[in-house]
């Protein structure tokens, strides 16, 4: 009897030892045990990303030539509209240019967007987190700012060998500055905790007193010059409702995400070009 009780506390005994083992290695092995598990799994991630585009590409090889021609006359006209954009894109920039060298402003800094494919995925209740395909190799550094065509996605938190992890605005532990389009005033927005297969919601804080939301309308909320890593005027969410704070002085409302976050397919990281001289240097 007493052996049948040791024997079902083996286990529990094992798992015991590995965790004090666990808590008394220094820090520097735990990276280390941390990073080399991570990198055994990141293969796997990659080649399962890889997969899929191969899925997608004989999915549409699959289709008829009228859907095909139907596409094909959509992507030109896509095409068309945003040729339109890139050339008003530039006349902006070079009127910016002519103005900053009339007022003699120093130049906004110059950044270099690299685009990366999602490779996995992990949308949990305390994880809101993505994978890309790109890492120390295309010169990914840690806290860039990570963009898509709707605005804010979040920040690079690590970075590996091939790949990154990226923390979205959507996760508990985001915080960034930002403001009410239309105001100059910065406001601070965090991100909180979302239950997996919900639409994405977010919080602000700091809201001056003045600022109101009325009529159904919401107001849109968008990074701030002060943002740093952050351009300015890209779109973090709507505010859907404000209501004084503790203290009475400021306001906090919630901030609806986009809904996109969590079926992204291409990112694009935000690059100084000063990262990327610096890193450029350390390989020389």
């Amino acid at each position: 009897m007493a052996l049948k009780r040791l024997s079902q506390l083996k286990p529990v005994a094992v798992l015991m030892a590995f965790l004090i083992a666990w808590w008394v290695l220094p820090v520097v092995l735990k990276r280390w045990v941390k990073t080399g598990f991570y990198e055994f799994q990141a293969p796997i991630f990659y080649l399962e990303s890889q997969a899929e585009d191969l899925q997608s590409y004989w999915t549409l090889r699959g289709q008829s030539k009228r859907e095909m021609i139907a596409a094909g006359r959509d992507l030109a006209r896509e095409n068309a509209r945003q040729s339109v954009q890139l050339q008003e894109a530039r006349n902006l920039a070079r009127e910016v240019e002519r103005l900053e060298s009339i007022l003699d402003l120093p130049s906004r800094p110059d950044y270099h967007y690299e685009v990366a494919r999602v490779a996995q995925r992990d949308l949990s209740a305390w994880w809101q987190q993505i994978t890309i395909r790109k890492g120390a190799n295309y010169n990914i550094p840690v806290g860039a700012a990570v963009v898509y065509r709707g605005g804010v996605v979040g920040r690079v938190r690590e970075v590996h060998a091939y790949t990154s992890t990226v923390e979205l605005v959507s996760s508990s532990g985001f915080r960034m500055a930002a403001t009410v389009l239309g105001e100059d005033r910065p406001v601070t927005y965090q991100g909180l905790i979302n239950p997996p297969f919900s639409n994405p919601l977010g919080e602000v804080l700091n809201v001056p007193a003045d600022i109101k939301h009325t009529g159904g309308q919401p107001l849109l909320l968008v990074s701030s010059p002060l943002g740093g890593i952050f351009p300015a005027g890209l779109t973090i969410g709507e505010i859907v409702s404000l209501a004084p704070g503790s203290d009475g002085f400021f306001q906090r409302g919630s901030v609806r995400l986009n809904p996109d976050l969590g079926s992204l397919r291409e990112v694009a990281v935000v690059i100084p070009l000063y990262e990327e001289e610096e890193a450029r240097t350390d390989g020389d």
